[in-house]
């Protein structure tokens, strides 16, 4: 009986031990793959007023006003933000699951915040966000009342890979949308047919940001009623100015470890938030501040860290 107990004890202490090593893998893996996605926020927008909101991804969602105060609305710390601005969204139930969820903040404005994916206000009215695994990832859109479906599958990376995901999502005029992949900026029209519609090259030197070794890497970006594209490259820590006929300008270079994340519009200011990025994947350690370009080319910080009362 003792020699049997003894054989059964050993058997489930070896089963314990590989069980555990399972366990530890699943863990290192989980935390490879939580490090290599983990970035600061790209969310900033500007009301029909001139109030800018932005988000900061270890403190929450704050306004600027027409005055300069800066308050903190909301606590919540997601990376995209989409602002609703005829309030279409108020008693919407929004998407929410295993992927990321959608969340609404206050009103007039409605301000969609979003945990894991790009979100935008088309033309028409309907909000758009991605949905789907690497290789399979389709545009969603959603009316007002609440009725979801495909928009469009999206396509192969200009490189031919399979699409990760996307990086930024906008409202163009006619009702066009355009995203960002990587190196890229992709235009969807109103019938659903995609276009690359300008390519972006690394720069001669560029920079090393830390925790961030892609060239160029596009994210948050905003399209004027003209077709001008204004993106930020945050791999090479600058906002890129695109025209329809493919000129591509630098109106803003910054320097390590800063580097912008998205882009808004106002007239013909361009607002920008950057974050200060840095090795460790620590969200309070990525401080952001907020710029404002004007149309002369300078600019000026209007808002940072240390003005955001409680923030850190």
């Amino acid at each position: 009986m003792t020699n049997a107990l003894e054989s059964t004890m050993r058997s489930m202490m070896q089963r314990l031990r590989i069980n555990c090593r399972g366990i530890v893998l699943i863990l290192v893996v989980a935390c490879i793959s939580t490090s290599v996605t983990a970035h600061p926020g790209s969310g900033i927008a500007v009301d029909r007023l001139g109030q800018v909101y932005f988000l900061d991804t270890g403190s929450g969602l704050w306004k600027i006003d027409r005055s300069g105060k800066l308050a903190r609305l909301s606590r919540l710390q997601p990376h995209w933000l989409a602002i609703d601005a005829n309030n279409r969204f108020a008693n919407t139930p929004l998407p929410t699951g295993a992927l990321g969820e959608i969340t609404r903040i206050g009103g007039s404005p409605t301000l969609l915040l979003s945990t894991d994916w790009p979100i935008a206000i088309g033309q028409d009215g309907n909000l758009y966000y991605q949905s789907g695994r690497p290789g399979d990832l389709r545009l969603m859109r959603m009316t007002p009342s609440g009725a979801t479906s495909a928009f469009v599958t999206l396509p192969m990376t200009v490189k031919g890979q399979p699409l990760p995901h996307i990086s930024g999502i906008v409202a163009g005029p006619n009702g066009s949308l355009y995203y960002t992949e990587d190196s890229a900026i992709r235009r969807i029209d109103a019938r659903g047919r995609i276009s690359t519609t300008a390519l972006v090259h690394m720069p001669t030197n560029p920079p090393s940001i830390p925790a961030i070794t892609q060239h160029p890497y596009l994210r948050g970006l905003v399209v004027d009623v003209r077709g001008v594209i204004y993106v930020a490259d945050t791999g090479d820590a600058r906002v890129l100015k695109i025209t329809p006929e493919g000129k591509v300008t630098t109106i803003l270079q910054t320097e390590t470890p800063w580097a912008p994340t998205g882009v808004a519009l106002f007239g013909s200011d361009v607002y920008v938030v950057e974050f200060l990025h840095t090795a460790r994947d620590v969200r309070r350690d990525w401080l952001p501040r907020v710029r404002k370009i004007r149309s002369d080319g300078t600019s000026v910080i209007i808002a940072t860290v240390d003005q955001m009362p409680g923030a850190r």
